[in-house]
């Protein structure tokens, strides 16, 4: 199967702007929730009640987003067609009591937030991003997008042997960033200058859900520029070729066999059992929703669950030039090599062969090409919200992605064609 003859550069420069525009969950939801806006959506909050219009509609909790189109002549018992993706990436994150140094040196007290190569933030000009709650209630988005931080590497003097022994990282006392400089380290500091870079009152944050971040900006690379290097791909690139991907089936304002739908879910990074992540309520609780506000009935629903699918599409492991042997000989992915469909008997994919068939319909149909990737049978396999959420939700579920290098590093690298291809199958698979 071919590639399309026309390859859009326009959407991998504007995945570029959505991956530096969105540090944080938060803020990926957010400029989701206004490329939606544009394309027609509006909000509805989960405190209303819901009517079953036709047109397009989102819910925003926390750092997730649950979207859906409604087409013409829908009935209630419609099944759906899910993509889903998730907003977090593996980082460091502000602790509760942030303010902390020692030896001259003013530093932030960070957490390790789920799997992230820790070298990767070394020696690293890092920002500061995300939510701050407010004393009445409300929050505010806060991005401060310069250098800020650093997590200053030893010198390889005070550690001869580390390029023959191998860098080790003891996550509680190397992790620190320094920023700044003073041996008077005063509770509230890190806080107050955060109210005044968002232009608060002193005391009035009273919570906060802070992350840093790279301050470099996502650059093409590459002899012919065919590389993709940036921030948060594991799974941005699958959020924003959804919120794209959604926004075009809804254009074509045609009637449509299914009801499209986006999901985007915070916390898989640490396991999805949160009331924003996969493994909550969410998505059911939406889905249901929608059912109820047509005049449905649980028969309904049951009815539209049985014929639903969803793509949980996150990002995968291209082949390591370096490291070929850690991959299956038989399973090599390859940059632009088109999508992958993710497979693993132990369910850590949910992928069956009937999944298999949807995907490769969705493919054949966007003129697509697709790649098929296994684990080693000798390296314990990842798993992504597919499993979770074919369990929790009783629907059959395709894991998907796109190809990458450099999986939980803070900069990681694609291929330029790689997230466009990616678009075009979920548009014919959101169109059924």
């Amino acid at each position: 199967m071919s590639a399309p003859s026309r390859f859009d550069r326009g959407h991998t420069d504007d995945l570029m702007s959505f991956l530096a525009a969105s540090p944080t969950p938060y803020h990926a939801v957010a400029n989701a929730a206004e490329r939606l806006e544009k394309a027609g959506f509006r909000q509805v909050a989960e405190t209303d009640a819901w009517d079953g219009a036709t047109g397009g509609r989102y819910v925003l909790r926390g750092g997730a987003i649950i979207a859906w189109y409604v087409p013409e002549g829908a009935d209630a018992h419609t099944p759906f067609r899910i993509v889903g993706a998730h907003t977090d990436s593996p980082n460091l994150r502000v602790k509760p009591r942030p303010d902390s140094g020692a030896h001259g040196w003013r530093q932030v007290a960070v957490e390790i937030y789920g799997g992230p190569l820790l070298n990767s933030w070394l020696d690293r000009d890092l920002g500061l991003a995300g939510r701050l709650s407010l004393r009445d209630g409300s929050t505010r988005l806060v991005n401060v997008d310069r250098p800020l931080l650093r997590v200053p590497q030893l010198a390889i003097h005070l550690d001869r042997s580390v390029n023959a022994d191998g860098l080790k990282l003891d996550k509680q006392r190397h992790m620190q960033p320094v920023w700044g400089l003073g041996d008077d380290v005063r509770d509230g500091d890190l806080i107050s200058f955060l109210e005044e870079t968002a232009g608060l009152a002193s005391g009035e944050v009273t919570g906060w859900d802070l992350m840093v971040h790279s301050v470099e900006a996502p650059a093409c690379l590459g002899r012919d520029r065919e590389l993709v290097a940036g921030p948060r791909m594991d799974n941005l690139l699958s959020v924003h070729a959804g919120t794209a991907a959604l926004a075009a089936v809804a254009a074509k304002g045609s009637a449509l066999p299914y009801i499209p739908v986006l999901a985007a879910f915070d916390h898989e990074e640490n396991g999805s059992q949160s009331d924003t992540g996969a493994d909550g309520p969410l998505l059911g609780g939406v889905l249901e929703r929608s059912v109820f506000a047509r005049g449905g009935s649980y028969e309904d629903r049951a009815r539209a669950f049985a014929g639903t699918v969803c793509l949980s599409s996150d990002t995968g492991h291209a082949v390591h030039p370096n490291y070929a042997e850690r991959h299956d000989p038989t399973h090599h992915p390859r940059i632009d090599g088109g999508p992958i469909l993710k497979v693993n008997v132990n369910n850590r994919y949910a992928t069956d062969g009937s999944g298999r068939s949807v995907f490769a319909a969705a493919c054949e149909k966007a003129d697509v090409p697709f790649q098929s990737f296994v684990s080693n049978n000798a390296m314990p396999c990842g798993t992504t919200i597919g499993p979770i959420t074919a369990a929790r939700h009783g629907i059959r579920t395709v894991d998907i992605g796109v190809a990458i290098l450099s999986m939980h590093s803070a900069r990681e690298l694609c291929g330029a064609k790689d997230p466009y291809l990616l678009a075009n199958a979920l548009v014919a698979f959101l169109e059924g």
